[in-house]
């Protein structure tokens, strides 16, 4: 999937398991940089907030089959997981980002390879290579883990009193193998990814996630940060705008799974997956 034009604007992921909080945390955010009068290139608001599966009309009805329908097989569970993120990178954070905007998403690859590797068996290249062909490689500029222990989720929906999805009712153990490769994805690449204690209160949660992407945001230049601040772990070369990766070279190596497998992790052009990307002009 190769843009019409350069992709200017910076696309952030929450992610994390069920019952950690992304939903809230994804809506404070939004709220903090639109109060701080956040703007795109061209001098307006432009703040895109959006979610997996379900960004589109189309993601809708496949979100409607994959959290509230029957059992559905673990490869074809993929693959719809897949299609939806096709859709949804092409018809909204493509669009987005080509004109400047910021694009807060509530899931989107990691979801992928933490639920359907650990949950449901498939290889990582298998799902890597299924979601490369699908966003073309598209890699969020900052991706933040709201890290939680599985029992402490499940008691915090069970203090809900709201009804469980498909993947929810999932059981204990799936959610422990779930949290378990979202932590082995962010040890793989540190780089990506901020990592917030969820356990905390929603307002401490809410202040670390803000700091971690204004961080990322002034690094791109559509946030200013005093002084040193601009320039912090986050930081990525001059005119960096959005990750990239060679879907075609992942696919060629669709054979290979793991972390380890990325013997180029953090170099450019090195596929989609543990840090190996490449940044478009």
């Amino acid at each position: 999937m190769t843009s019409r034009r350069p992709l200017t604007g910076a696309f952030i992921a929450l992610e994390g398991g069920d019952g950690a909080g992304k939903s809230t945390q994804l809506e404070m955010l939004a709220a903090a940089l639109r109060r701080r009068g956040l703007v795109d290139t061209a001098g307006r608001p432009d703040l895109v907030l959006t979610r997996e599966p379900g960004g589109t009309q189309v993601g809708q009805e496949i979100r409607q089959t994959l959290l509230h329908g029957g059992e559905v097989a673990p490869v074809a569970e993929a693959l719809l997981y897949a299609a939806d993120r096709a859709q949804h990178v092409a018809a909204v954070v493509l669009p987005a980002l080509e004109r400047g905007a910021v694009v807060l998403t509530d899931r989107y690859l990691d979801s992928s390879i933490a639920y359907q590797v650990e949950g449901r068996g498939l290889t990582e290249a298998q799902v890597r290579g299924m979601n490369a062909y699908a966003t073309g490689g598209l890699l969020p500029h900052l991706t933040v883990l709201l890290d939680i222990d599985p029992k402490e989720a499940a008691l915090r929906q069970a203090a809900s009193g709201g009804p469980l999805d498909r993947m929810e009712r999932a059981g204990l153990g799936f959610h422990q193998r779930v949290n378990a490769r979202y932590r082995s994805l962010m040890a793989a690449d540190p780089e990506r990814y901020a990592v917030v204690n969820a356990a905390q209160p929603p307002e401490v949660v809410h202040s670390q996630v803000l700091a971690s992407v204004m961080a990322i945001l002034a690094d791109l230049g559509l946030a200013e940060l005093p002084g040193s601040a601009r320039r912090g772990k986050h930081a990525r070369p001059a005119g960096a705008r959005v990750a990239v990766a060679a879907a075609a070279g992942h696919a060629a190596a669709a054979g290979v799974t793991g972390p380890a497998a990325q013997a180029g992790a953090g170099q450019p052009g090195q596929g989609l997956g543990s840090g190996g990307r490449r940044v478009a002009q």
